[in-house]
């Protein structure tokens, strides 16, 4: 299993909220912080999106696909910079047959886009490890299949058939996975982290075999090999793209896998360790508490209460 499998597995999306937004200058939107995804395209037109953490406002222009991850401060988008923006849900409480319309009756702008909501333990680790914005213009080669599962996701929302709510839900894991590929893929993809290790053609192959193999009892040395680099200069180098040990990050994934593991099913935690790598479970119940900060089984009995106490899985990555 990918990494990016490994994730995408044991993510939920709980609520996903559509909309079509038909808008006519001046216009501008303000969108709420939230533990959320929004993604978007620009259908027709023009916009500017502005965020906190952004020194300048970013020009889109139609063709062009966005998405702003688990937000912790609010965002505009409007037809210049400098345009006063207004709530997004006073807006939205004026939505019509699928379509909200806003403005004051100059050049138009078209978005259609969507506001997806996760289970926030599951999906954690992917919203702490991605970056806050990616931008996709309209000339990159994957621009067309993310207008294309956009526009279809648009027509699902509308039709409002029979299954329509899963398959939304399916539509939401493909665009997501789709701005990630483009993301992996583009020149601005180039700092340290997790989405760079995975395209770096040594340290990306060790990852796929952690998480393929995380019941391993992987040392140092045997990681290198993977890479075909010394004990040393593996080391150095994984830590330069990654940001953290080779160790520490294979002790984070399987923390987390066995999350996973104990909220889906009932298996003996005993057979949890063993299958993330641990054969001793005082030695799992310690290490789950130190990144967790709760034991196995206090995290299993308290169930979905936990999560807004539980520590950040990535609390500590670079």
């Amino acid at each position: 299993m990918d990494p990016i499998t490994d994730i995408f597995t044991a993510m939920r999306v709980e609520n996903i909220v559509y909309g079509r937004i038909e808008l006519t200058a001046p216009w501008g939107l303000r969108f709420d912080k939230g533990e959320h995804a929004c993604l978007g395209t620009v259908a027709r037109g023009n916009a500017w999106l502005s965020f906190e953490g952004q020194a300048q406002p970013i020009a889109l222009a139609g063709g062009d696909c966005f998405c702003l991850f688990a937000q912790s401060h609010e965002y505009t988008l409007g037809d210049h910079p400098k345009t006063p923006a207004a709530n997004m849900q006073d807006v939205a409480r004026t939505k019509r047959g699928g379509v909200i319309r806003f403005g004051g009756g100059g050049a138009s702008t078209t978005l259609l886009g969507g506001k997806f909501t996760f289970d926030k333990a599951n999906s954690k680790p992917l919203t702490d490890l991605l970056p806050p914005f990616i931008h996709v213009p309209n000339d990159r080669v994957r621009a067309l299949p993310l207008q294309q599962s956009l526009q279809l996701f648009a027509a699902e929302a509308a039709e409002s058939c029979l299954g329509s709510y899963l398959v939304l839900k399916r539509l939401a894991d493909i665009l997501l996975l789709q701005l990630i590929r483009e993301y992996v893929s583009s020149s601005t993809c180039r700092e340290t982290g997790w989405l760079r290790a995975l395209s770096d053609p040594r340290i990306g192959g060790v990852l796929r075999s952690m998480h393929e193999k995380i019941e391993q009892p992987w040392t140092v040395s045997e990681l290198a090999s993977v890479a075909g680099m010394s004990r040393s200069a593996f080391a150095l180098r994984f830590k330069e793209v990654v940001g953290e040990t080779p160790l520490d990050y294979l002790t984070r994934w399987r923390v987390y896998r066995a999350a996973v593991l104990l909220k889906e099913g009932d298996r003996k935690l005993t057979e949890i360790a063993n299958a993330v790598g641990y054969d001793s479970d005082g030695s799992f119940n310690k290490t789950f508490k130190r990144i967790v900060g709760v034991t196995p089984g206090e995290y299993r009995r308290a169930g979905n209460r936990l999560v807004p106490e539980v520590k950040a899985f990535c609390d500590e990555q670079a």
